[in-house]
């Protein structure tokens, strides 16, 4: 019946495979696929995998987005989609059009907003229309990465960019896409021939501007990982909440970045394994992904969620190849906890015991000695009864009661009866008077004893007894 349910991916709309886009605007390539268990979606571009290294590239759940497009992001883009049940691809062909190469007066990049809306024909200087992409005019690589270097410009009529390298105007290779105009300059696979100072020249009829970028790059070395910038950085936050910490490494090969987390003092027993660095003892943290950037370095988080006092204390960025290791040292601050408390009550009975349990335990316990009472006051109470009797039958003899005939109404009797004579006597006389309305008493030669116990158990646990004697003559 499970099967019924799995099925391999398949596209689930119709595709247009051929997509156009202009310089400088930002690009979205859908890949609306679907399938179960839901597939697994790669990217890539003429045949090379994109991944998080392109930075302009970013692949989402369902598409991908490209930021300000140049010439060069045209070509044929996969998406390929695999669950492990199959697997299906979608192509597009993605062309780009560079307006400044067309000499068409009503067409722009987005940054030419000025020039597409002076239609007066009144010339307008060339100006730069993103200048806070070009602040950095020094920029330092490795050996073997890229760097961009922009000069987007507008102006009335549209202007012309030049590229120089140290005065010399750069050849149509080096430039690239046959010598059309550039407005970023894109060097890949850096090579020491490629440091200088690079200068775009825009001009049109109304003026000229230019910018000069300093390109620096450095030569290889092998040596250790070099942590650059200033992260790991010591960093607070609330309890539960979520942090990270950012280590960048250069190195000439791809490193193995890892986070140390110190045991403190007494806690060691807590963790399987430990390693020494200086005069501590670490703990090793699970491993994350290293990204490759564009300058050559390497970049790794470690990602704090939900937040304990567990996780307070000194982390370590430890980045290592086959010539050494490097690291550096931050530390992590918890707040405390908001929500109070709750200290619990201690009880007498373990609270895991079932509630009938705890209640019939201190009930049962009372009624056992309740009964053992009971029974002890009976048998002393039979026994000193037993004693009286015994007493009077041998010690003393039946009392010699007068006998008075019941005509007489004398005071003197002329003879004497016994004890059990004059009882059987003194009952004949009220069984006589009975006749004429008086009540005559019932005489019981036993005494009969009714006991009753009652157990009260109340909610907050507390067991209250009580027993009720009841004696009848």
């Amino acid at each position: 019946m499970l099967l019924a349910w799995i099925c391999p991916p398949r596209v689930a709309e119709k595709i247009a495979h051929r997509q156009t886009v202009r310089i400088g605007r930002t690009m979205k390539l859908q890949c609306p696929v679907e399938g179960d268990p839901p597939p697994l979606i790669m990217w890539t571009k003429d045949g090379r995998n994109i991944h998080s290294g392109w930075m302009r590239f970013r692949v989402l759940q369902q598409a991908l987005r490209i930021k300000d497009v140049e010439a060069e992001d045209a070509g044929t883009f996969f998406c390929k989609a695999t669950n492990g049940f199959g697997s299906v691809n979608i192509n597009y062909t993605l062309i780009v059009i560079d307006d400044a190469s067309t000499g068409r007066d009503g067409a722009g990049t987005a940054g030419d907003a000025e020039y597409t809306t002076d239609l007066s024909g009144k010339f307008v200087r060339p100006r730069f229309t993103q200048p806070a992409k070009m602040r950095k005019r020094v920029i330092a690589r490795p050996v073997g990465s890229s760097v961009r270097l922009k000069c987007m410009a507008s102006g009335n009529p549209r202007p012309d960019i030049v590229w120089v390298k140290d005065s010399k105007p750069l050849t149509p290779g080096e430039v690239g896409e046959g010598g059309k105009k550039k407005w970023t300059l894109s060097l890949k696979n850096l090579i020491p021939e490629n440091s200088g100072k690079y200068t775009c020249h825009v001009s049109n009829r109304a003026g000229e501007i230019n910018a000069t970028y300093k390109v620096e790059v450095i030569q290889r070395t092998n040596s250790k990982p070099i942590l650059t910038g200033t992260h790991p950085v010591n960093t607070t936050v609330d309890y539960g909440g979520t942090t990270s910490f950012q280590c960048k490494v250069r190195s000439d090969v791809k490193p193995v970045i890892q986070w140390l987390k110190r045991v403190e003092p007494g806690n060691e027993n807590k963790y399987n394994s430990t390693i020494e660095v200086g005069d501590h003892r670490f703990v090793v943290l699970p491993m994350g992904d290293v990204w490759s950037r564009p300058d050559g370095s390497y970049l790794n988080k470690l990602l704090i969620t939900r937040a304990k006092d567990e996780d307070a204390g000194m982390y370590i960025c430890l980045g290592a190849n086959t010539m050494g290791y490097s690291f550096r040292s931050a530390f992590l601050t918890v707040l405390p906890d908001p929500k109070p408390h709750h200290i619990p009550v201690p009880t007498a009975i373990s609270p895991s015991l079932p509630w009938p349990v705890i209640i019939g335990i201190p009930a049962g316990v009372v009624f056992i000695l309740g009964t053992v009472l009971l029974w002890f006051c009976q048998s002393k109470h039979h026994c000193s009864s037993g004693r009286v009797v015994t007493t009077h039958a041998s010690q003393r003899p039946p009392p010699r009661v007068p006998a008075c005939p019941p005509p007489s109404g004398d005071k003197d009797c002329l003879g004497s009866l016994t004890y059990e004579e004059y009882i059987t006597q003194q009952q004949q006389l009220l069984l006589s008077q009975g006749g004429n309305g008086l009540e005559v008493p019932k005489v019981y030669p036993k005494i009969y004893t009714d006991i009753h116990t009652h157990t009260h158990s109340h909610v907050d646990g507390k067991v209250h007894q009580h027993q009720h004697i009841h004696y009848q003559c």
